[in-house]
């Protein structure tokens, strides 16, 4: 099958420092490669994939150093050469939230597009309306609360390459918290849980611009003083082993309906367990007393990180494996992209050349 994969332009792909769907992207692209299929990645120009990539723009836009520049201008660009080329693929696969809609209605069908964010803002069902031809993937079930009646395809959870981050038998005395420092990741309940279960606490996060002002006013106070807590910084791919692998559990105290929450699952694969607010895409990922547990208060949190702590950790990776690997990812997606191409008219695709027919059985694709 010949796929196009459209990331948005804000960071690499994957990722240098943080970014969760541009990660995610890497991650999908290279692992439908492996399973043979022929796929062109548009995404910024320093991206590494197995794929064949189509720059989009020459450097990621975030860690752009240049102090003027557009990120709609950059995008509508990179759409324009998707559109260009868009009779060379089977099927595009979108994970630029809603920008494309205008450009492709006519060829809608070959489509699918992930969201990757929040649906509960309120601008956003006048555009899902205006465009409902357009076949939708959430990444949680939770997530479509916020705009129930889209047109969606499926539901697809993220996963990562197996061998990406590594397995640890044992943590080393402290908690973690891995992300962004802001109001909805809620890293200052991190700080409270630490401090009332005993433990030091170990954050990893980074502050954007938006985010300053709420980090100097409420989270640096925090830290000020208490050798307890560590405030890291951002951290890389390469740096995650450690870091997760080490911790006795990640805490994801989230005051936010989160779609997913890549990072759950990054401390599963080192297995570690985690310990998150009951909110969110938090039930269908955290799975208590085997991976963690789901708490609904401070004192349930800090109740709950000795019993994390006790937890299998072999049996936690042993999890992840199953449910949250980069191929059994890939796997979902190429059903939904098969269900996409047998709706086609006859005539509009060819399906002799699909691996689909050459290798890739669908039913496979549904086991995973």
């Amino acid at each position: 099958m010949k796929i196009a994969q459209v990331a948005p332009l804000y960071e690499a792909v994957p990722p240098l420092l943080y970014g969760g769907t541009e990660r995610v992207v890497a991650y999908l692209t290279d692992a439908l490669v492996e399973l043979g299929h022929d796929v062109t990645l548009f995404a910024s120009g320093e991206s590494k994939t197995l794929a064949t990539l189509s720059p989009g723009r020459d450097q990621a836009i975030r860690l752009d150093p240049a102090n003027l520049k557009s990120d709609l201008a950059a995008h509508m660009a990179m759409l324009s050469e998707v559109r260009r080329r868009a009779h060379e693929f089977d099927l595009i696969h979108f994970h630029t939230d809603m920008i494309q809609f205008p450009l492709f209605e006519d060829i809608a069908h070959r489509t699918l597009t992930t969201l990757h964010g929040r649906l509960d803002l309120k601008d956003l069902p006048t555009v899902y309306e205006r465009w409902p031809m357009y076949p939708l993937v959430s990444i949680s079930d939770d997530q479509r609360r916020g705009m129930p009646f889209a047109n969606y395809a499926g539901t697809v959870q993220h996963g990562l390459p197996s061998h990406l981050l590594e397995f640890s038998p044992r943590g080393s005395g402290y908690l973690a918290f891995l992300g962004r420092i802001s109001p909805e990741k809620r890293p200052d309940r991190a700080i409270a849980i630490a401090k009332a279960a005993g433990l030091p606490l170990k954050i990893a996060a980074k502050v954007d611009g938006a985010d300053k002002q709420y980090y100097t006013e409420v989270i640096e106070p925090l830290i000020a003083g208490d050798p307890s807590i560590e405030f890291i910084g951002e951290i890389n791919e390469q740096q995650k082993s450690v870091f997760l692998g080490n911790a006795e559990a990640l805490l994801f105290p989230i005051d936010w309906p989160e779609p997913f929450g890549l990072v759950m699952i990054e401390a599963m694969a080192c297995g570690t367990p985690v310990v998150a607010w009951r909110n969110g895409s938090t039930t269908e990922i955290v799975e208590p007393g085997e991976t963690g547990y789901l708490v609904s208060s401070l004192d349930e949190a800090v109740a709950a990180v000795p019993k994390a702590r006790a937890l299998d950790r072999a049996a936690i990776r042993a999890r992840f494996e199953l449910r949250f690997s980069a191929v059994a990812m890939a796997r979902r997606y190429v059903t939904l992209y098969g269900d996409r191409l047998a709706s086609l008219p006859f005539g509009e695709t060819d399906p002799v050349d699909s691996p689909l027919t050459q290798g890739e059985d669908r039913n496979l694709a549904r086991i995973a």
